[in-house]
């Protein structure tokens, strides 16, 4: 059977770039590996809990691009969003500051908390929401890109900017004291692991997406949004099948024409094809050049992106708890404690590479909103840190076990000192290794941001939706705009107004 489009994973850059396709009336398939929908967008039962597997919170969608493809979608009367009370706490040595969800707020406690910086700190706001401004009126048409071009820098000056300077190198240009960088810089994990390399546009767009749209959790777990795309795509009249493994990209005269799949986790199972006009990639882009193209086709796509650098990866313990923490006196959703052995901003690099009993960690408590992810009385949480593949492997299973068990120790034990009495009443912990991640997504070293938002890898040199070999697409974190929950869905949808454009153009 011939489709439209044959969409590769069923994260939510694929399940959006096929809802959008779907809904305009192009037969979509999509061929999901694992037995449930959304790639790290998805929850899994432990006992008598939900448990999150990736989403925090989730920047919303009062306005700008997210809003239109979300109302499109039906998403907002389908899926509850939470609203988060705060951005973050963040706790460093003597510091312990409550980031407040409204930017005026932010801004106004920190002037009084750090007078002498009070225009460096109105600057600094003044730029982030100026550039997501400049983001918003950015030229869409072919009229407004010949106008608008030859005046780009002076249209666009905080864009322009946002280029040519990584979000640490910014911060230490605005600013001489160290507490209030690294409150600003306090949730930087979410985007990447050093500050000194993370790109000023990636870091700036997603706070200024915070700041003017809040901060959301999905009731429920992310698992909702999931599933909300793909019966989506099938009331449009879709495909969407779970458990079977794309084995490879068919091409002829250098165009992606189709693909190969089995069923999942079998040793033996028919392998089969079908074609289609498009292929869309809702995976990792390293593992397409290594085992999905062949000939010609996986040497170009190798060259391009040869240099390219991945994202780090994460290590999570996740925690059911017999009652919620703020009986034992939490206060917040999300609480970021950089160690003490951390003297700078400088620091937060080496400090992502460090052993569990000095790494920088984030705490979120799921009780603090309504998430829907236990039974009365009960909570979740989840404990998180930076890390690296390379930490994991080539360990045997009792070895592997053995620093799992001794990590969650650690950070348990860390978390004590923030928040005394969390571990008595904790019943349910797991953790997921890098090497958990990159067994369930597929993604190389289990990294779930795709490709690093560094300086030369944003803005300046990202990997577009449309690839060298004609007729494939990208739709995930590895391509633009990048990762993130937002990144992905802004990716597939994107990559389904490109794969429409084209078809256009050449039925034209």
């Amino acid at each position: 059977m011939n489709y439209d489009a044959i969409i590769i994973g069923a994260g939510l850059g694929g399940l959006t770039a096929a809802a959008k396709l779907a809904k305009e009336g192009q037969k979509v398939l999509v061929l999901e590996q694992h037995d449930v929908p959304g790639g790290c967008a998805t929850t899994f039962q432990r006992k008598k809990f939900h448990v999150e597997a990736g989403l925090h919170e989730m920047d919303g969608f009062r306005s700008g691009i997210k809003k239109k493809i979300f109302d499109e979608l039906g998403i907002p009367q389908h899926v509850h969003f939470v609203p988060i009370p705060e951005f973050y706490r963040i706790i460093w040595k003597e510091t312990d500051f409550v980031f407040p969800e409204n930017p005026n707020e932010a801004k106004e406690k920190l002037k009084k908390m750090f007078p002498d910086e009070t225009a460096a700190i109105e600057k600094y706001f003044r730029f982030v929401t100026g550039l997501g401004r400049e983001i918003e009126n950015l030229p869409r048409t072919k009229k407004e890109k010949r106008f608008k071009k030859p005046l780009f820098p002076l249209f666009y000056p905080k864009l322009v900017r946002s280029t040519l300077n990584t979000a640490g190198g910014f911060m230490d240009k605005l600013f001489h004291d160290e507490r209030l960088k690294m409150i600003l810089l306090g949730n930087a994990s979410y985007y990447h692991d050093d500050p000194y390399e993370l790109s000023l546009f990636y870091f700036a767009a997603g706070q200024n997406s915070y700041f003017s749209n809040g901060s959301y959790f999905i009731k429920g777990g992310s698992q909702k949004l999931s599933d909300y795309l793909m019966n989506f795509i099938r009331e449009q009249g879709g495909e969407v099948l779970l458990r079977q493994q794309v084995t490879s990209i068919l091409t002829e005269n250098g165009n992606a024409v189709g693909v190969t799949y089995r069923e999942n986790r079998k040793k033996e199972t028919d392998i089969h094809e079908v074609r289609a006009k498009t292929i869309i990639a809702n995976a990792a882009v390293p593992r397409i050049a290594e085992e999905l193209l062949t000939g010609e086709a996986a040497q170009n796509l190798r060259q391009q992106t040869q240099n390219m650098k991945a994202g780090p990866s994460i290590f999570t313990v996740y925690l059911g708890f017999k009652k919620p923490p703020k009986t034992i006196g939490n206060r917040h959703y999300s609480t970021f404690v950089v160690d003490d052995s951390v003297e700078s901003t400088k620091d937060l690099a080496s400090n992502a590479k460090a052993s569990f009993d000095q790494r920088s960690f984030v705490f979120v408590d799921y009780g603090m909103v309504d998430s829907g992810l236990a039974p009365e009385g009960k909570s979740v949480g989840v404990i998180c840190t930076m890390d690296d593949a390379k930490e994991w492997q080539n360990l045997d299973k009792k070895a592997y076990r053995q620093k799992k068990e001794e990590s969650i120790s650690l950070l348990m034990k860390r978390l004590e000192k923030v928040l005394p009495g969390i571990e008595k009443i904790t019943e349910y912990k797991e953790a997921a290794t890098p090497l958990t991640i990159e067994r369930y997504t597929l993604n190389p070293g289990g990294s779930p941001y795709g490709y690093a938002q560094t300086l030369d890898q944003s803005a300046r040199k990202r990997l577009p939706v449309k690839s060298t070999v004609p007729g494939l697409y990208f739709a995930s974190a590895w391509s633009s705009p990048g990762g993130g929950f937002s990144g992905a869905i802004l990716s597939g949808y994107t990559c389904a107004l490109s794969v429409l454009h084209q078809q256009k153009k050449t039925i034209g």
